[in-house]
């Protein structure tokens, strides 16, 4: 079975695009990058780069139309992961956390709170910066993915 590596690429973070780009060359493995931007990649065989029209989830639908069951989705985008797995793809977020039919739908909840909060009036800091920690559990269950789909 042939498998694919989506990125929602314009929100996800240079050393995560950096752990997919030598996964996909020492597996084989198709990696797509879609997002509004141009953007570089590495000269290779298994990966390339969609460019969207700009617009409102311009590239979530266009990740939503190309995956298919099985594929892996690299995403934060909590209503992306939620379309992905209804088509049967697995998403995982650059801090390394799977989204699966258990819990993506307490995430849907927590997010739509949290926007409800921020538009009362509460200030927000966003998430922290990526850590180390974040980049090796990325790496980690990438890799469970990796070896699962081969």
């Amino acid at each position: 079975m042939s498998v694919t590596i989506y990125v929602d690429a314009d929100a996800c973070p240079g050393v995560i695009k950096e752990i997919l780009f030598r996964a996909a060359e020492r597996t084989q493995t198709s990696l797509v990058l879609i997002a509004n931007h141009s953007m570089r990649t590495p000269p290779s065989a298994y990966i390339r780069s969609i460019v969207v029209p700009k617009g409102f989830d311009v590239a979530d639908h266009e990740i939503v139309q190309r995956c298919e069951a099985g594929d892996l989705i690299i995403t934060a985008d909590i209503p992306l992961a939620a379309e992905v797995i209804e088509k049967g793809a697995l998403a995982l977020n650059p801090r390394g956390e799977l989204y699966t039919t258990a819990n993506i739908g307490a995430r849907l909840n927590m997010r739509d709170f949290m926007d409800t909060m921020r538009a009362s009036g509460l200030e927000s800091s966003g998430p922290p910066p990526l850590s180390q920690s974040d980049r090796k559990l990325f790496a980690s269950k990438l890799d469970e993915w990796l070896a699962k789909s081969s």
